[in-house]
């Protein structure tokens, strides 16, 4: 499902490279893993998740996804990949002028899925991650981790292939927390590839699995 092969990526600061802040990568995870995602602050696991989520290119090494090599791919190949992939991201990134259905249903809509479908699904979604009751209401009407919630409705309403979370329990409390993975270990046991990315560690420790752990832009931990 993912494979990185001596991936060095940094980004540009005056039209000139900055450090590396990812340094010879390599790993693999099969098709259905799962793998937390684990360093301090700043260490490179955004930057991590940006790579796999097709939103950064690395400056060296392979990036291989579902079994397309990204950094060789064309730029008409990357939309349908991406669309396979759930990203829950940690500034939620929610459009203001839409409610919370209409913000979970758009990779549906994008998708092109018959929209009593989607009525369908995304209603069932909010329901799950405990928002019934607010499907018309907008992210300013809505609490921190009310939009939390919203953004990982949206992420994994299509049954991605891969799913890419950047500490997607920041905002919720302790029950929420534990619902979210719950829905996560199915969506895994269904087939999905999850990473996530975490700086709780009693959330891994109640749920233990495979850890990538990096520092400093290096994998120090796989396994």
């Amino acid at each position: 499902m993912v494979r990185l092969e001596d991936v060095g990526l940094h980004y540009l600061s005056s039209n000139k490279p900055g450090a590396e802040v990812l340094r010879d990568i390599s790993f693999r995870i099969p098709e259905g893993g799962f793998r937390w995602l684990q360093g301090p602050s700043g260490a490179g696991k955004s930057s991590m998740l940006r790579l796999l989520h097709l939103a950064s290119q690395p400056q060296r090494g392979r990036v291989i996804v579902m079994g397309t090599d990204v950094t060789r791919a064309t730029r008409s190949m990357l939309p349908p990949l991406r669309r396979r992939i759930g990203m829950v991201f940690q500034d939620f990134r929610l459009l203001p002028h839409l409610s919370a259905f209409d913000n979970a249903a758009l990779p549906l809509r994008i998708a092109g899925r018959p929209e009593g479908q989607i009525r369908a699904d995304v209603s069932e979604m909010l329901r799950w991650v405990g928002l019934g009751g607010r499907a018309d209401a907008r992210p300013a009407q809505m609490s921190g981790g009310e939009q939390q919630r919203v953004a990982i409705a949206r992420a994994v309403v299509g049954r991605p292939a891969l799913l890419l979370a950047d500490e997607p329990t920041g905002n919720l409390d302790e029950a929420q927390a534990e619902r979210l993975m719950r829905l996560l270990g199915e969506l895994n046991r269904l087939g999905t590839t999850v990473i996530v990315a975490t700086h709780n560690d009693s959330l891994v420790q109640r749920h233990p699995g495979p850890t990538l752990r990096i520092d400093a832009g290096r994998l120090i931990h796989d396994g």
